[in-house]
């Protein structure tokens, strides 16, 4: 009887192993799906800390199965048939003129409402500034593995951490971009919590960063018939983060993508980026090339100033393609978000905006439903902008 039971089992196994053999061919993978554990490979590789960058750089012909997107997120992923057409450019060498002011406020609360993102030049920060910024960056994460590896760590919201994809136990596919993350304020790291390969570099920006985004909320907060300063009372420049993408070759890219589309969480965006091309805006039903312009500074409304604004300024959605170039593609991005509540802990649409016929379309909400929406799940769209909409 046990001799019958075992000529069974040995049979059982054989068909099962040929099934998975047909299996591993038709997805041309060498984990089956039968046996393809993704909690456990997600694991492997964040314990690796080996990043994106350390699976290009090993020479892999295949991506590994965790950043294989479903097709509804590749169905369209190609670089723009729009040439001609990019995210409005905006002057500010005659910002603090009475005579070009009116009009610079004009563009960028048309820009704002239509586009959600804009391009401003003549900023009055040094382009070599801007040019250090990217190269330190990008230089960090060309470090070997031995070194970057002592930063390699999953402490989001605080502190200093470098890692592969923020989202990446929260997402269902993860994407082709490794991050050095550095919260400046409120509480400020300190110095030699910085890599010293990019420390000098994040702490000038820093500092530069944040003038320019004071200027952009003065012209944002002009734009909504507002005091100039009112944008600015309410604190954002007081929570500010500095992250370096880096987004390095990747040898499939119609298979995944450099992040995928998404708004941004926080009230207003900077970001600078090198010379190798990957950003689009969606505008107009159509997927825009954000074209590379030397010295620029772009930004980009988030869901937060969408909802205090009361839907004046609209957040939009963008993402990174993944990087067929050899080159890197490098983005350091300063977030600015609310630092101050008001009243009991909430906030929403300012008062200011409001009358009988401009009601609130957006309710309060509390500092705690903020992060939680954010800290919940993957990146997304508008999650929770949708969520603290007033339904009719």
């Amino acid at each position: 009887m046990t001799l019958i039971l075992q000529y069974i089992r040995t049979i059982y196994l054989s068909i099962y192993c040929v099934d998975n053999i047909l299996l591993s061919k038709k997805h041309n993978t060498n984990t089956t799906m039968a046996t393809y554990d993704r909690a456990k490979a997600v694991k492997e590789f964040d314990e690796s800390k080996m990043g994106v960058k350390g699976l290009s750089d090993s020479g892999i012909k295949t991506i590994p199965q965790i950043f294989i997107h479903p097709p509804q997120t590749l169905s369209n992923i190609k670089s723009s048939s729009k040439k001609t057409t990019s995210i409005p450019l905006i002057d500010l060498s005659n910002v603090n003129s009475p005579n070009h002011r009116p009009n610079i406020v004009k563009q960028i609360k048309e820009a704002s409402k239509t586009w959600g993102f804009f391009q401003i030049i003549n900023h009055n920060v040094h382009v070599s500034v801007l040019d250090n910024t990217i190269e330190s960056i990008e230089s960090f994460h060309n470090q070997p593995h031995e070194i970057k590896s002592k930063y390699y760590k999953r402490e989001e919201g605080q502190g200093v951490m470098y890692a592969s994809n923020n989202d990446l136990y929260r997402t269902n596919a993860a994407s082709w971009h490794d991050s050095l993350q550095a919260w400046m304020a409120p509480k400020a790291p300190e110095a030699e919590e910085l890599p010293g390969i990019c420390r000098k570099e994040i702490l000038e920006w820093d500092l530069h960063g944040s003038k320019v985004a004071e200027v952009v909320f003065e012209l944002l907060s002009e734009g909504l018939g507002l005091e100039s300063g009112k944008l600015n009372e309410l604190s954002f420049c007081e929570s500010r983060a500095i992250v370096g993408h880096c987004y390095p070759y990747c040898p499939q890219p119609d298979l995944t993508v450099g992040i995928t589309p998404h708004t941004d969480p926080s009230a207003i965006t900077l970001l600078l980026q090198n010379q190798v091309q990957g950003l689009q805006v969606e505008h107009d039903g159509e997927w825009v090339d954000v074209n590379p312009v030397h010295g620029g500074i772009i930004v980009n409304i988030g869901d937060f100033l969408q909802i205090i604004s009361n839907g004046e300024y609209t957040s939009v959605q963008h993402r990174v393609l993944a990087n067929s170039h050899k080159k890197s593609r490098i983005s350091v991005v300063m977030f600015l978000n609310l630092s101050k509540w008001k009243g009991e802990g909430y906030h929403g649409p300012l008062p200011e905006l409001l009358s009988p016929e401009k009601p609130p379309i957006y309710r309060d909400f509390t500092r705690q439903e903020f992060f939680d929406n954010f800290y919940s799940k993957g990146i997304d769209t508008k999650s929770f902008v949708d969520k603290v909409k007033i339904q009719n």
